[in-house]
């Protein structure tokens, strides 16, 4: 589909700035290359960039947005040998402690660079600092980087960022259903798995790739 001229403006701008930064610039940024004030405006722009098939977003990430492959052929770029993934804070590996956490400040606008080969999807993906040492035989230690995928299915034994609803809390454990419970389980013979309700538990994504503290 045909672009106007402000959203062509916006599209060279968004796949120049990840080029040369390795993440996409925020709705203000684009907002001054593009001359436009209103951020609501630079977000009609972009939805119907998105619409068009030339940008993907996550409304719930900051600068959650990436170019298709058809804007990178309409920009005559390559793909970069590697994918920028969002930091959007930590999560403890032990017990539960308040939502995805209180330090998620200290990781705003971080994010990190992986070889495209140690992800085959982009879509979704990002990243969380881990704090305790209750997945240390699954070998996901403290400080280690956990390549979250959110969910569209979690299968028993997967590892897991689960939301506890009624606690306010949320933990990194490996997940199975057990009849109208769920049994969050951790990786470390010292520690006892937290039983719950399935009705109490929100998946917020899933462990795809671990990178190591050294």
């Amino acid at each position: 589909m045909a672009l106007s001229t402000r959203q062509e403006k916006i599209l060279v701008f968004v796949g120049h700035y990840s080029d040369e930064h390795g993440y996409p610039p925020t709705i203000r940024e684009i907002g001054e290359a593009a001359d436009i004030s209103s951020t609501s405006v630079v977000n009609y722009h972009l939805k119907a960039l998105q619409e068009k098939g030339y940008l993907e977003r996550d409304s719930s990430i900051s600068r959650g947005m990436r170019l298709t492959k058809q804007a990178m052929a309409y920009l005559g770029m390559s793909l970069s040998d590697s994918v920028s993934i969002p930091m959007l804070g930590r999560i403890v590996a032990g017990e539960p402690i308040p939502l995805l956490d209180s330090d998620a400040s200290a990781f705003e606008g971080e994010w990190i660079a992986l070889t495209r080969d140690l992800l085959r999807d982009e879509e979704g993906i990002y990243a969380l600092q881990v704090t305790g040492n209750s997945m240390v035989d699954a070998l996901v230690n403290d400080g280690d980087i956990v390549i979250m995928k959110r969910p569209t299915d979690v299968r028993d034994g997967d590892m897991v960022a689960a939301w506890l609803r009624n606690e306010q809390e949320t933990t990194l454990k490996r997940f199975y259903r057990e009849g109208d419970q769920v049994r969050l389980q951790p990786a470390n013979p010292t520690m006892a798995p937290i039983y719950t309700p399935a009705s109490n538990v929100d998946i917020q994504g899933k462990v795809v790739l671990v990178v190591r503290e050294l």
